[in-house]
C-alpha cells in the first residue's frame, strides 16, 4: 500500500508540473492566418453580389466596385440606380480628398465656386430623398454579433456583408462608417442627400457620422485607388484647381454590362463558420510577432474577404 501511495503521488506530481507546461504550449499555438482559414472555406460560404446592386466605377487609374445595401437604404439605392442608368456620373469628378477622412465624387459645377449654369440634370432621379440614417431592426436578416461591445452603439455585428450597429431599446439599426463604406453627401437638410454626391471612408472610422448620414454600401474592390489620391489643400480636402480633380470615366450597373465584362467576384458570407473563425483569429491573434492577444476586436477592424472567381473556385459551385 505504501509503495502504491508513493507511486500515485509521483504520478500526480508529474501531472501538476506537466499541465501548466502543456497549457502554455497550447496557448502559444499560432493563430491560423486569414489565408489558411479561407483555404478551408466551403463554396456555400461564399456569395456572388447581385449585379443589380453592384456599381462598376471606372477611373483613369482602374476599376472600383461598390456593393449597394438596399435592405438598409432602399430609397437611396433606387435613386442611385436611376442616376447610374442615366450615366449621370460619367464625366463627373472626384472633387474632394480629405486626409484621414473621405474621398468624395460629385458634380464640380455644384461646388461653392462651380459654374451653376453647368450643373448636370438629375433627369428622372429625385432631387430629395427621405433620410435613411437608420432602419427598424429586421430579425429576418442574417446577424453575426460581435462579442466585445462598442463605444457608439449597444450592439454591433455584420449583416449581409456590411458592418451594422443596433439599439434594441429604440428598435433601430444602421450601417456604420467603417473604412471602405460609402455614404451620401448632403446639405444641412436631412432629405438633401439624394445620392448624386457620394463619398468613401478612407481614414480612421468616423463613427460620429453614424445616424447622421445615409450609408448606402461599401467598396468591395479598388480602395487603394480612392485612398491614395492626392489630398486637397482647401478646407475639407476640396481641390483648389479644376485640373486636380480626377475625372470619372464611367459608373455602370454590373447587370447592364455584357456578361463577359461583369465582375466575377465572390464575397465571404458574414453568417458563415469561416467568418466566425476570422473574427476569433482577429480577437486572439498570437504568432511570432503578437505575443499578447488583444482578446477583443471592434467592428471596423474586420475586413470581409472578397475574391476573384477563378476556374478553380467556379468549378466548386
Amino acid at each position: 500500500m505504501i509503495r502504491r501511495y508513493h507511486l500515485a503521488a509521483a504520478v500526480l506530481a508529474c501531472l501538476v508540473f506537466a499541465l501548466p507546461a502543456l497549457a502554455e504550449k497550447e496557448k502559444a499555438k499560432p493563430t491560423p492566418t486569414t489565408s489558411q482559414l479561407l483555404a478551408k472555406s466551403t463554396p456555400a460560404e461564399w456569395r456572388r453580389p447581385d449585379p443589380q446592386n453592384l456599381l462598376v466605377m471606372q477611373l483613369p487609374s482602374g476599376r472600383v466596385l461598390i456593393e449597394l445595401a438596399p435592405d438598409f437604404t432602399p430609397l437611396h439605392a433606387a435613386n442611385i440606380r436611376t442616376l447610374v442608368r442615366q450615366h449621370y456620373f460619367d464625366g463627373l469628378a472626384i472633387v474632394r480628398v480629405q486626409d484621414n477622412f473621405v474621398t468624395q465624387w460629385d458634380d464640380p459645377a455644384g461646388d461653392d465656386n462651380g459654374d451653376k449654369s453647368r450643373i448636370r440634370s438629375l433627369g428622372k432621379a429625385k432631387a430629395t430623398v427621405a433620410p435613411e440614417f437608420t432602419r427598424p431592426i429586421d430579425t429576418k436578416l442574417p446577424w453575426t454579433k460581435l462579442p466585445d461591445g462598442d463605444v457608439y452603439a449597444p450592439e454591433v455585428g455584420f449583416s449581409e456583408g456590411f458592418p451594422v450597429a443596433r439599439d434594441p431599446t429604440s428598435g433601430q439599426e444602421w450601417l456604420t462608417h467603417c473604412y471602405g463604406m460609402v455614404g451620401v453627401g448632403r446639405d444641412n437638410g436631412p432629405e438633401t442627400g439624394n445620392g448624386s454626391a457620394l463619398y468613401a471612408v478612407i481614414g480612421q472610422s468616423p463613427r460620429r457620422l453614424d445616424r447622421n448620414l445615409a450609408v448606402i454600401g461599401r467598396v468591395l474592390d479598388g480602395m487603394p485607388l480612392l485612398s491614395s489620391l492626392p489630398r486637397g489643400a482647401e478646407p475639407m480636402g476640396f481641390y483648389d484647381k479644376p485640373s486636380q480633380q480626377i475625372t470619372i470615366q464611367s459608373v455602370q450597373l454590373a447587370a447592364e454590362l455584357p456578361a463577359a465584362q461583369q465582375p466575377a467576384i465572390e464575397v465571404l458570407r458574414t453568417d458563415s463558420k469561416t467568418f466566425l473563425a476570422l473574427i476569433d483569429a482577429k480577437r486572439n491573434r498570437r504568432d511570432a510577432f503578437y505575443t499578447v492577444p488583444a482578446g477583443k476586436v471592434d467592428i471596423c477592424s474586420i475586413d470581409v474577404p472578397m475574391r476573384e472567381i477563378t476556374t478553380t473556385t467556379a468549378g466548386k459551385h
